[in-house]
């Protein structure tokens, strides 16, 4: 049956590859829907069965209902996945995946704040009262200084403060480490937080960032909080803690910073993932060459 092993592969993505939750969501509900699909046209799910030409009627029903490329992208990653993990453990022998084609994306540019912006985000901006104000702004502050994704910043325990040496351990997508400089006052910011924590009637000794009653962060949270400050600081249509990730690059990138560094620095796979942001160096250039050329 396909989603005779499905249980045990979404365990294996969450304590051996360490998936954020809603990735393993989102991955678990694409083939459960999948599975659906087939018991509705073709009454079965055996795998043995199951070619890459049902897997194109799913796609085209969801072409159809009008999702877009990135999610159906997402649906064949999922299966592909998935696939992977069966002919590894011996249930599978071969993937139906392998001989269809990821759909063609638009071209989307990283959406990121001026410096002028975030000067007013982490300088100029009033942040709530105690401790909790403390930490909205250390959520800000980190997002921007290190470019660590939401889920990064979740995990992020006080051991990864590696003080002597000023950066942080940051563990990332696939289980891989990356270390990132900060700066000394960022650090010093850091210890007046924990010491602060620790005055607390309830905190959190292991994970670096606490809520006011003593738990861990969330995703959500760290969302609610980015989306409220942001909104106070820039006119950008978007406003989710991804913003200061492509901010951190863009502003290393148009400051000289080399784009292998950036990749390491983000924690990117390929130098792919990181080109992107070139594109907006290049637009900063035009820009640049426009007003400054005599016959730009």
């Amino acid at each position: 049956m396909f989603d005779e092993r499905l249980t045990d592969y979404i365990q294996y993505l969450r304590f051996e590859k360490r998936y954020a939750t809603h990735t393993l969501v989102a991955y678990q509900k694409d083939l459960e829907r999948f599975r659906d699909y087939l018991l509705k046209e073709y009454n079965f799910q055996e795998l043995g069965a199951i070619g890459h030409f049902h897997i194109r009627g799913w796609l085209a029903e969801l072409k159809t209902a009008k999702q877009t490329a990135r999610t159906i992208n997402r649906k064949i990653s999922s299966l592909n996945t998935y696939y992977k993990y069966l002919m590894k453990h011996g249930y599978a022998d071969k993937n139906p995946v392998r001989q269809l084609h990821a759909q063609r994306l638009p071209e989307r540019l990283p959406v990121y704040l001026k410096e002028s912006e975030t000067t007013v985000l982490l300088e100029e901006l009033q942040f709530g009262e105690g401790f909790r104000g403390a930490t909205e702004r250390l959520i800000c502050e980190l997002l921007y200084a290190t470019g660590m994704r939401r889920n990064e910043l979740v995990q992020l325990k006080e051991a990864d403060i590696e003080w002597s040496l000023n950066q942080v351990r940051i563990l990332g997508k696939g289980n891989k480490e990356r270390l990132v400089p900060v700066s000394a006052a960022l650090l010093d910011t850091l210890r007046d937080y924990m010491q602060d924590k620790r005055q607390q009637e309830v905190y959190n000794d292991v994970y670096l960032l606490n809520t006011e009653n003593g738990k861990p962060l969330y995703a959500g949270y760290i969302y609610r909080v980015v989306t409220k400050y942001l909104g106070a600081t820039t006119t950008l249509s978007k406003k989710s803690p991804h913003v200061l990730r492509h901010t951190f690059a863009t502003h290393l990138l148009n400051n000289g910073a080399n784009i292998q560094a950036i990749k390491d620095l983000l924690g990117h796979s390929s130098l792919a993932a990181t080109q992107v942001y070139t594109h907006n160096n290049i637009d900063k250039l035009k820009e640049i060459h426009k007003q400054s050329h005599p016959r730009g």
